[in-house]
């Protein structure tokens, strides 16, 4: 159960932080467009991803054992560097959601853009494919947990998103919620670095 806690928090963490994915979301959320096929294709693009790293780097860990401890402390310096990132933004950014009115998409061109936002995010990659999978590899034997617990906080998350859109709006149009958010996305990083250097 603690390896899918793992899974869960890492996966949770790493998607909460603010990014275009997101805030396509959230928008569409808001206004109540296309809302439960867009966190359909964001969650099971997620879970592709994230089943194609832990799957990959399994098999590689195997083959090459010292890529495990290159792995850790890459994941590790990669999550410092995230976490910097997260606190830079809070400090120096103001973020405010303001969506624009527009008229509804057909459903083609909706889905079109949520895929783009999700492959073509080079950072999508990085987090679910080298970054979980790589972390995967400290659960030998569970990483199947690993990974359904980092899918699982995919699904809750962007369906979260979605749907509660319209009782986080009136927040997330004030800059100091987002400030707030990435503070504890900082805070959280450097956390499971932390444990992944230390523990």
């Amino acid at each position: 159960m603690m390896v899918f806690i793992a899974g869960f928090s890492l996966g949770f963490s790493l998607i909460l932080a603010i990014g275009s994915q997101n805030a396509f979301v959230l928008k569409q959320g808001i206004k109540k467009q296309h809302v439960f096929l867009i966190c359909t294709l964001c969650a099971l693009s997620d879970a592709i991803l994230i089943a194609l790293g832990v799957a990959g780097f399994g098999v590689i860990v195997k083959q090459y054992p010292a890529i495990e401890e290159y792995a850790r402390y890459g994941g590790a310096l990669f999550l410092l560097a995230y976490a910097m990132l997260s606190f830079k933004s809070a400090l120096s950014k103001n973020h405010a959601l303001k969506p624009e009115a527009t008229l509804q998409h057909s459903t083609l061109k909706v889905v079109a853009i949520c895929l783009a936002f999700t492959w073509l995010n080079p950072h999508v990659y990085l987090d679910t494919m080298v970054l979980l999978g790589s972390i995967s590899t400290q659960y030998e034997g569970k990483q199947l947990l690993f990974a359904l617990g980092a899918i699982s906080a995919s699904f809750i998350f962007f369906f979260s998103l979605g749907y509660g859109a319209r009782l986080l709006a009136p927040l997330f149009q004030n800059p100091k919620a987002w400030k707030i958010l990435e503070v504890i996305v900082g805070f959280t990083m450097l956390f499971i670095a932390f444990i992944l250097v230390f523990g």
